[in-house]
């Protein structure tokens, strides 16, 4: 005797928040540019009008970002009955790509600004530059209660960039202020194009393996399967793949022998729960089986 069991919790609520606060995060990012753009042409700032461009880029990732949330919202259809939560992966994927391209061209341009320097009013540049840290900053507030969702954290990603952008605009404003050294400027571009270029491959990775469907990263197959054949009533547990269906959900199937099949409802309701306590696995679907295996066989 064989029976199927499948458990879906809801999952739209994250998926709304995240696509509100990305909404929001896009538009405030946008108005600030042209705003920032207008203020690097008015002090002769070549760094605040290169920042400029590169919120204008970031809003954009955030209104993907926002979109693919929006997308990720549609339920299960005949066509996609997972439904349409891999946008988000997806989006993750194109907004750490666009990452890296904004980062070899930030690096270029501060090698170039390195060798030729620009006069700029450090003073006008370092106020404008502190209100574009503030924005970032509220931004980043938005989004932080969505640090599960890959698609905001990548969206999340750009704003971080654009925050150290703005400090070294900032910092850079100030010293040119002070002591009219204006290569300070494209040094510090260059140390924060570092450290964004960290994060960025490491979400591009993390992307690539979603959508290959590989274990998400924090969880263990071994580990899984050895918690699961602890639930009262489970002999051993085989078969058992756990792979990311969106940006935050994962979703687990596997067989399970069992003792009793008289039993199942209660041993798929102990496994449920314990996967879900143990590593928010609430997308399950469970196999029932009679007889011996092997704990874990892939």
């Amino acid at each position: 005797m064989a029976g199927h069991a499948h458990h879906q919790n809801q999952h739209h609520e994250h998926h709304g928040g995240s696509a509100g606060a990305l909404n929001a995060a896009a538009l405030l990012t946008v108005v600030f540019a042209f705003a920032e753009a207008a203020g690097g042409w008015w002090t002769g700032s070549l760094a605040l009008l290169s920042d400029a461009g590169h919120m204008l880029t970031d809003g954009a990732a955030l209104a993907l970002g926002a979109a693919a949330a929006w997308v990720a919202r549609r339920p299960p259809s005949r066509r996609h009955s997972y439904g349409l939560g891999r946008a988000e992966i997806l989006a993750a994927l194109v907004n750490s790509g666009a990452m890296l391209l904004i980062v070899a061209a930030i690096a270029y341009e501060s090698v170039v600004r390195f060798r030729e320097p620009h006069e700029v009013d450090g003073a006008v540049a370092a106020l404008i530059a502190l209100g574009g840290l503030v924005l970032n900053l509220v931004v980043m507030r938005r989004l932080s209660p969505h640090h599960h969702d890959m698609n905001a954290r990548a969206a999340r990603l750009h704003v971080i960039g654009d925050a150290l952008g703005s400090v070294a605009a900032l910092v850079s404003g100030a010293v040119i202020w002070f002591t009219g050294w204006t290569r300070i400027d494209p040094l510090a571009s260059l140390a924060i194009c570092a450290l964004i270029a960290l994060s960025s491959v490491r979400l591009l990775r993390e992307s690539l393996h979603a959508l290959m469907e590989g274990v998400p990263y924090g969880l263990s197959v071994d580990k899984i399967g050895a918690e699961m054949a602890r639930v009262d009533g489970v002999v051993s547990v085989h078969d058992l793949h756990v792979w990311m269906l969106s940006g935050s959900r994962a979703a687990l199937s596997a067989h399970v022998v069992v003792r009793s099949i008289v039993h199942w409802e209660r041993t798929r309701g102990a496994l449920q729960e314990r996967l879900h306590e143990r590593f928010g696995i609430d997308h399950v679907t469970l196999q029932p089986e009679t007889g011996t295996r092997p704990l874990v066989r892939h």
